[in-house]
């Protein structure tokens, strides 16, 4: 398998990006809760990110000047980039830590010089006189950034008249929230605020919008699971065949299915028979939310095919992902005039998913039976069957 981790993906994705974290003083309180902040920052800067922290009602420090912010943070200025021929007119880095005040004068005078700092360096701090929310979202839709990332100690979006955790939003879900009366009706009232600054950041041309607690920032921007509320632009799930580029975010995607029971352990032919064949759903044209494949070499002469490999991250699942997902392998399987398709699983939530699918519960024996060739007998006892008939359809 590979070694790459997940927050080396991330990471990969954030390197060269601008992401733009707005987070209140009164977050941050403990010497715990600044590492934390100290510790998700210093690694997106050594990971050649750029890093904009936007800190609303500051505390008060003496003397009032950004080298005891900085200290009062952890945050310490980063080395200012060098190049080998200085562009005209580059000004010298600042001398107190790259540190901008935000006032109620012209934002885009503040908004010039947070780009004269990270033209040399990795990391700027903005100091507001108010909440963050406002500033953070203003400056990170006016710059376009790769991310933005609200910080609140409320945390993610949760559904309180359904008990429904939101994991992950749309612009065009987030819009029907912003109706009226209809964050109210889903116990979102005191979000509204918050709701608003995020579809104005997506709509100005923020890639995507993170949404979470301190205590979650590290999960939510490095795990795939997350730990809060994704917003995204458009396109909420778009399912594509998978290319070489990403095999290995897969791999990694499957191992996790194999630990957590819900995919069968395969060996290396058999993980790379289901990258070949493999669907990914991807939400936000960035997060890998699923994959599932179409497995009917060994089942040609029964026109039939078996659904492989399917699985949906924890964090996506009640989003649809799974039902996009096979969705187009049906339809390949029609494509190819298939008679049926298959799925064996173990997994109770599985089965239900695939009954909601429209798939029937068979016996073993209505199956192709090189299907149990070599299959785990322990495993076999344990498992169900579902098929879904095409030519009757």
């Amino acid at each position: 398998m590979s070694g790459f981790t997940e927050k080396e993906f991330y990471l990969d994705e954030f390197r060269a990006r601008t992401l733009v974290v707005g987070i209140d003083g009164s977050a941050l309180e403990s010497a715990s809760a600044r590492r934390r902040l100290r510790d998700v920052v210093a690694q997106l800067v050594a990971n050649r990110s750029r890093v904009v922290v936007v800190l609303g009602d500051p505390p008060r420090l003496a003397p009032a000047d950004d080298r005891s912010i900085r200290s009062w943070l952890g945050l310490e200025p980063d080395r200012p980039r060098r190049r080998s021929r200085p562009l005209r007119g580059e000004p010298a880095p600042r001398a107190r830590g790259d540190t901008v005040v935000w006032t109620s004068g012209d934002p885009e005078r503040h908004l010039g010089e947070i780009w004269q700092v990270l033209r040399v360096r990795s990391l700027c701090v903005v100091l507001s006189s108010g909440s963050a929310l406002a500033v953070a979202g203003l400056i990170a839709g006016r710059l376009r950034a790769h991310k933005l990332v609200i910080v609140d100690p409320a945390g993610g979006l949760v559904d309180e008249k359904h008990g429904q955790t939101l994991s992950v939003l749309d612009l065009s879900r987030l819009g029907v929230l912003l109706l009226a009366g209809e964050a109210e009706f889903q116990g979102l009232s005191r979000r509204h605020a918050m709701l608003e600054h995020a579809a104005k950041a997506l709509e100005s041309g923020v890639g995507s919008v993170n949404l979470c607690k301190l205590d979650g920032l590290a999960r939510e921007l490095f795990t795939y699971e997350g730990a809060g509320t994704l917003f995204t632009r458009g396109d909420y799930c778009v399912v594509e065949r998978l290319s070489i580029d990403d095999f290995h975010e897969v791999e990694r995607l499957v191992e996790r299915g194999q630990r957590e029971g819900m995919l069968k352990t395969r060996d290396a032919a058999e993980t790379s028979e289901l990258l070949l064949s493999g669907y990914g759903a991807w939400v936000g044209r960035r997060h890998l939310a699923g994959v599932g494949a179409l497995r009917h070499a060994p089942y040609r002469e029964h026109c039939a095919a078996e659904v492989s490999g399917l699985y949906t991250l924890t964090r996506f699942k009640g989003e649809g992902i799974g039902d996009s997902l096979v969705k187009h392998l049906v339809a390949d399987a029609r494509a190819e005039k298939l008679r049926y398709v298959f799925a064996v699983t173990t997994v109770e939530r599985a089965a239900a998913f695939f009954v909601r699918e429209g798939f029937r519960r068979v016996g073993s024996d209505e199956v192709p039976a090189v299907k149990w060739r070599d299959y785990d007998p322990a495993r076999q006892a344990r498992a169900t069957v579902f098929r879904l008939d095409l030519d009757a359809r």
